[in-house]
């Protein structure tokens, strides 16, 4: 009898089962090995069994603020525009993360708070997106981080939540984006558009440039594949995306690239391009940018009113000297006129005619008291010159952590820190009216209803301990007038950062502005 011969590509199958099985038996030696922190699907497993339990809608109302959080997502209702949408988000208090999937309602008129509590509600999650649609809320993607920070889960799941009746419905349907966050969806007529993201698989950080449309009158994804040799915008999270008539905008976002060095070290990149996308042909095509853009940040938020994208806060890290790095945490806002795709920052009218008013005052002080009231570092600077780096340094973490603007001033202080008024400073204080402003922040939730925009929450950071914030402030976009403080911070987070902002700023730190940000910038 002859010699039996192999099947082609039997031993090569073989190979592959073997080496499947054993990365299986790896898998579950690692698992065992977890931390009760570290175990993900454990957490989540015991989280959906208590949410089994629900069998019925419950509305709390008139209840204490959210607690502080950062990645949540904030929606206009499109039913009611005084009405706002909050939900998911994560804290850090130092030591561990907390993931949140509670819902509230918040009414802008009378200041109240509702706490929403439904069964089949979606698991908790961070860096996901929501987007309103008539009486609906649709929800994609996001993560659940571990408490100790080791270990994230990517979600893939598409949720609808009815605004009438507090219920959430899970779309299980084909053809849907992988797992991800720091995606972006926008809504275009009847269609979600989403694009990018990321995916942490603990060995690598995966990025995304895929185009996904969901039609909400047929209920189904699409994916929309680049045509060969056309335009398209690299792999990013951490983008904004917002819609001008038949125009899809895309700015900035965030990546990494393994350098061609020996080490195969990575390099976070900070983007700063800006891209508009036809819903017509699906192409895309770069757009120049007129104006006063802002300078590159991570972080930032956006949204549109009328006939202008609004853009506020973000990151950026500034080396000061050696290996000495200072993130400094802006509170800018800037226009981005859609008709004519020209940049420039928004100054209000009342700190405006504060500035003006400093102006004169400080044509009349004397240089020294001129210099100590008016520091170099303001938000808009990117560089620090000084000879005095420590003083520099601290000038700007009193900047950041005020909620004021810094023609409120501060107490000029001797060596001994103890308060020392001049009387230029007197005058100066008692002339000026006060200007409430936000303080800077990366993440915050932004969004804009009957004229008036929102921003809420969102992570600073001071010294290298994370702040998580919870207050809301309002601006009215017709009059342009002032912020106004809807909801303090908390007293706790206030005294936090007062007591950090008294010793120096000054951080020894190799840390890009990708590491400042939170491994996942969204």
């Amino acid at each position: 009898m002859g010699k039996k011969t192999k099947k082609p590509g039997k031993g090569k199958e073989k190979t592959e089962k073997k080496t499947a099985k054993a990365e299986e038996k790896k898998a579950r030696r690692e698992t065992k090995k977890l931390s009760p922190e570290d175990d993900i699907d454990a957490i989540l497993l015991s989280i959906q069994k208590e949410e089994a339990k629900k069998k019925e809608v419950h509305v709390d109302d008139n209840v204490p603020a959210p607690s502080p959080r950062s990645n949540c997502s904030l929606t206009v209702n499109p039913l009611k525009e005084t009405e706002l949408i909050l939900y998911g988000g994560e804290f850090y208090n130092g030591n561990k993360t907390f993931v949140y999937g509670d819902l509230f309602r918040y009414d802008v008129e009378k200041l109240e708070w509702k706490l929403v509590s439904s069964p089949n509600s979606p698991p908790p999650r961070s860096a996901h997106q929501a987007v309103a649609w008539k009486n609906y809320i649709y929800i994609f993607g996001g993560e659940f981080t571990s408490p100790n920070q080791e270990r994230f889960h990517h979600y893939k799941d598409f949720w609808m939540l009815d605004l009438k009746t507090n219920q959430w419905e899970q779309l299980n349907l084909k053809g849907c984006p992988s797992p991800r966050s720091g995606h972006r969806m926008i809504l275009y007529k009847h269609k979600i558009i989403l694009f990018g993201g990321f995916y942490d698989t603990l060995r690598e950080v995966r990025y995304y440039n895929d185009l996904f449309v969901f039609d909400l009158d047929q209920f189904k994804w699409q994916e929309i594949k680049p045509k060969p040799g056309a335009m398209w915008p690299t792999a990013r999270s951490g983008f904004q995306l917002f819609v001008y008539q038949d125009d899809i905008f895309l700015y900035g976002g965030y990546s990494k690239e393994v350098s061609s060095d020996k080490n195969n070290s990575e390099k976070g990149i900070v983007h700063s391009d800006m891209w508009s996308l036809d819903p017509k042909t699906w192409e895309w095509n770069k757009v120049k940018k007129g104006g006063m853009p802002p300078g590159p940040r991570a972080g930032f938020s956006m949204c549109v009113h009328k006939r202008r994208a609004l853009l506020f806060g973000g990151v950026v890290d500034m080396e000061v000297e050696g290996d000495v790095m200072m993130s400094l945490f802006l509170n800018e806002l800037y226009g981005f006129q859609l008709d004519t795709s020209r940049w420039y920052p928004l100054e209000l009218r009342k700190e405006k005619s504060t500035k003006d008013k400093l102006k004169k005052v400080e044509q009349n002080c004397p240089d020294d008291v001129n210099k100590k009231i008016n520091p170099a570092c303001t938000a808009r600077e990117e560089t620090v010159e000084s000879e005095d780096e420590e003083s520099n340094i601290d000038d700007i973490s009193k900047n950041i952590a005020s909620n004021m603007s810094i023609v409120d001033g501060e107490n000029l202080t001797n060596s001994d820190e103890k308060p020392k008024e001049s009387g230029a400073k007197l005058d100066i204080q008692s002339s000026l009216p006060e200007v409430v402003k936000p303080c800077g922040r990366i993440n915050a939730c932004m969004a804009v209803g009957r004229d008036t925009l929102y921003i809420y929450g969102g992570m600073m950071e001071i010294k290298d301990q994370e702040i998580t914030l919870d207050d809301l402030y309002s601006l009215n976009l017709s009059k342009l007038d002032e912020w106004k403080c809807i909801i303090p911070m908390i007293e706790n987070m206030r005294t936090i950062l007062q007591e950090k902002t008294k010793g120096k700023g000054k951080r020894k730190s190799t840390k890009t502005v990708r590491q400042v940000a939170g491994e996942r910038v969204t």
